[in-house]
């Protein structure tokens, strides 16, 4: 069991840190423009969506019922709904050449971005919440599949991978917009990925034997209304407002047109029974 856990925790690793790879393509170019960020908000709700839906939701509907499928996915759109009620809204003060900017009289800044700026490092937190709670199963899903064998568990991480690098996008573009720090950003976008080991740690040692399918698919149902929750929340308003709503809508489908690929090269690389 010790040598299938390191295995699996090895395996975990190259698909949690693929969002570091996302991150890297972030803060290697320029700093995006509204519009840029709008767009791969869109991209990245797209991919949210198709998750949650497609994947998550509908496993779940098929393995556990319709009822206890749907008791599932909204326990985690209202836990998750008050997680983002009290979670408050982190305080941005922007900096240029490492000084403070002026505030007028009334208190508000005179940065016309400030605003923007703040709305867009929430949205970054809160993704970087998502994409963990997403990331989670899928290092319960490694573990299982390495157990399974090695050649499964490591089809399955390199399918994860491929769909975690524009999570870390996701999680990378709208810190660095905000704090303007790539270090932040990838930072924050690491620390997502590495979600996925830890579910391979408390898999392994708390359910050294076996876990109960049903739960597990409750787990993943719950993770699906975590994702819907926070794409229409927050990233779809966003994309919105920065990109516009026609552009917008196009790349929520071109997300989830990517997403659903991948899903299909992740379901034909494994046996029926391990799929996600």
């Amino acid at each position: 069991m010790a040598s299938q856990v390191l295995v699996a925790l090895a395996l975990s690793l190259v698909g949690g840190l693929s969002t570091s790879l996302g991150a890297l393509f972030v803060i290697l170019n320029p700093t995006p423009n509204l519009k840029m960020l709008g767009l791969l908000q869109g991209f990245a709700a797209g991919l949210m969506l198709s998750i949650s839906f497609l994947d998550l939701a509908h496993n779940a509907l098929n393995s556990i019922g319709f009822l206890r499928g749907n008791l599932w996915f909204f326990a985690g759109v209202i836990v998750f709904a008050l997680v983002t009620n009290f979670i408050p809204e982190p305080t941005l003060v922007p900096t240029t050449g490492g000084k403070k900017k002026q505030k007028d009289d009334d208190g508000a800044g005179k940065d016309p971005m400030k605003k923007h700026r703040r709305q867009v490092l929430f949205s970054g937190i809160i993704t970087a919440i998502g994409i963990s709670l997403h990331n989670f199963p899928e290092g319960m899903a490694v573990f299982l599949g390495s157990i399974k064998g090695l050649r499964v568990g490591l089809n399955l991480a390199l399918a994860i991978a491929l769909h975690n690098i524009p999570e870390g996008v996701a999680v990378a573009l709208p810190v660095y917009f905000a704090t303007e720090s790539k270090w932040q950003a990838f930072k924050l976008a690491t620390l997502s990925g590495l979600a996925e080991p830890l579910g391979v740690i408390i898999v392994a040692y708390l359910f050294p034997s076996s876990l109960n399918p049903e739960i597990l698919e409750g787990l993943l149902a719950s993770v699906g209304g975590v994702m819907a929750f926070l794409t229409l929340h927050e990233m779809l308003p966003l994309a919105f407002d920065y990109a516009g709503q026609k552009q917008a809508v196009k790349a929520v489908f071109l997300g989830m047109a990517f997403m659903s690929a991948s899903l299909y090269f992740l379901e034909i690389s494994l046996p029926k029974e391990m799929s996600l």
